[in-house]
């Protein structure tokens, strides 16, 4: 018997939930021998991250449609909705629709979109549920792409009109998946008019021009597995296993905004020699402008940490290839005749000043009195710590640091953070909206004429830290530059940051439409 006979045979047979599940290509086949006999093939894909009476409703009427449906769920991988989510697995999700009558087969799929699965299954039908109808809400775009795909088969695309729930919603107020006092603050900022003021507020930055002025950094990584200790040094041996390296500093910050921006511009040098130009240029978004100097005798600083890949990339060790004096004299000027002549021309100016020589006294000086609107973080590390404060720019319009990077700024080891942000900052620096970040507790949002908002994390998932402070800054700069509401922008950072912490170095910037599927997920 033949494969095709085998699925001929199988096709309308009563299975088990489990047994349901196919590979896209087998589907395939079972579509293909369906429509051979004359039957017509319906097909439903989503999430499916909880199975409820809309679902089942959706599913009921889909299958009056055709007489053979077949569902498809997206991969893990793929859903989008932010850390914790999905809630179930792809192959519980799989099983929990296969247990249903109406559904003859299902499939995972292990695409961004259903585009492949319409290309392989080929339906005579694909099903949408009612909430999609309005294609001004389909923040992805992915519906006019869809419709395209299954109408270049021969088939149609159909909207139900039943009953609708939100799966996040359910989850949100049902299965308890945050903790406990994340919970009660996403109850009550729900149950406000923040949520609205959320998605408006990504909006009003759009058409904002930034000008991203910091450090060129290379960040390497070296994936190690650890041995144990050698017999005759006092050190740990590792076995290589491969390594990685990305574009980090001023790159990664403004491929982050140009996600959301339209016009984003950046300054930095290259080192004169091992620079990474290619390599910055390569992964720069098409949108973000860069304009460049190189500096004499020095290479463009790399950053190599060796990460032991057995336990959630730990670090064990870096190394750092710079040189972090301060430009001479005439790349100085070069860099501020570039900075005199690109600052006029935009809205917003975000300084990410990792302290590694490119931002001298002159260079602050010009930034405080020519910004339109000056954002600023200066970052402590284990290269200049101690000496490279945010105290150096005392007229900024929004700074943000972390916690130990305010308590160096005003030499205080004990003090609440929340004292150091509304007494101790505004008596060094004046600056009217400041945000000091704590990684897992959130942050701290200060509005001089308002006051004090404190925002708990959203994630407590973390698989790499590396650049998420960076992330969270160069997004709410922009926030902050149009008058958004500190608590809001402090909830969007740390959305933002949450994330951030889920990828690998910088494998990828975060990108509008995954945060805006986060943030629904979150306020449903």
């Amino acid at each position: 018997m033949t494969n095709q006979d085998r699925h001929k045979e199988q096709a309308y047979l009563p299975r088990q939930a489990r047994n349901k599940l196919r590979s896209l290509e087998e589907l395939g086949v079972i579509s293909q021998n369906a429509k051979l006999e004359g039957k017509k093939v319906v097909l439903c894909h989503g999430v499916f991250d909880l199975l409820h009476m809309g679902h089942v409703k959706h599913l009921e009427a889909a299958r009056r449609e055709g007489n053979l449906l077949i569902v498809t769920v997206t991969a893990d991988e793929y859903v989008n909705k932010g850390p914790g989510r999905p809630v179930f697995p792809e192959q519980l999700r799989a099983e929990m629709l296969g247990s249903v009558e109406y559904v003859d087969w299902v499939g995972i799929n292990h695409s961004p979109t259903a585009e492949e699965v319409l290309k392989e299954i080929k339906p005579n039908v694909y099903i949408k549920g009612g909430d999609y109808k309005d294609s001004s809400d389909d923040v992805t775009g992915n519906i006019s792409a869809e419709q395209e795909a299954v109408e270049k088969n021969g088939g149609k695309l159909i909207f139900t009109d039943e009953i609708t729930f939100s799966s996040s919603a359910l989850i949100n107020q049902y299965l308890g998946i945050y903790e406990p006092t994340l919970q009660q603050y996403l109850d009550r900022y729900r149950n406000s008019d923040a949520g609205r003021k959320v998605f408006e507020a990504l909006e009003l930055i759009k058409d904002k021009k930034i000008l991203f002025i910091g450090d060129a950094i290379i960040d390497e990584y070296q994936y190690v597995e650890p041995m144990g200790k050698s017999a005759k040094e006092n050190m740990i041996a590792t076995l290589f296993q491969e390594s990685e390296i990305f574009a980090g500093g001023v790159f990664a910050a403004a491929n982050h905004v140009a996600a959301f921006c339209e016009h984003v511009e950046l300054i930095t040098a290259f080192g004169s020699y091992d620079s990474y130009e290619e390599l910055a240029i390569e992964c720069l978004k098409p949108n973000v402008k860069m304009h460049k100097i190189y500096r004499k005798e020095a290479p463009t600083t790399r950053k190599c940490r060796f990460v032991d890949t057995g336990y959630s990339m730990r670090k064990l060790f870096e190394i750092y290839f710079m040189d972090d004096s301060p430009l001479h004299e005439e790349t100085e000027s070069e860099l501020n005749e570039i900075i005199q002549s690109r600052i006029k021309e935009v809205d917003i100016v975000i300084v990410t000043d990792f302290g590694h020589g490119l931002l001298n006294q002159r260079t602050i000086e010009l930034l405080n009195e020519k910004s339109p609107f000056l954002a600023v973080n200066a970052q402590s590390n284990s290269a200049n710590h101690g000496f490279n404060l945010i105290s150096k720019y005392r007229n900024a319009d929004y700074i943000c640091i972390d916690g130990p990077e305010a308590r160096l700024a005003v030499h205080d080891k004990y003090a609440p953070l929340e004292e150091i942000l509304t007494r101790y900052l505004p008596e060094i620096i004046d600056c009217p909206k400041m945000i000091i970040t704590q990684g897992k507790r959130g942050c701290l949002a200060f509005d001089k004429a308002l006051g004090l908002s404190k925002v708990p994390a959203l994630t407590t998932t973390i698989t790499d830290t590396v650049g998420a402070g960076d992330a969270f800054f160069s997004l709410t700069a922009p926030l902050v530059a149009s008058g958004v509401p500190m608590e809001t922008v402090g909830f969007i950072g740390n959305a933002v940051g949450a994330m951030k912490v889920a990828i690998v170095g910088h494998r990828s910037s975060v990108e509008k439409v995954p945060l805006i599927k986060f943030l629904n997920a979150l306020l449903k």
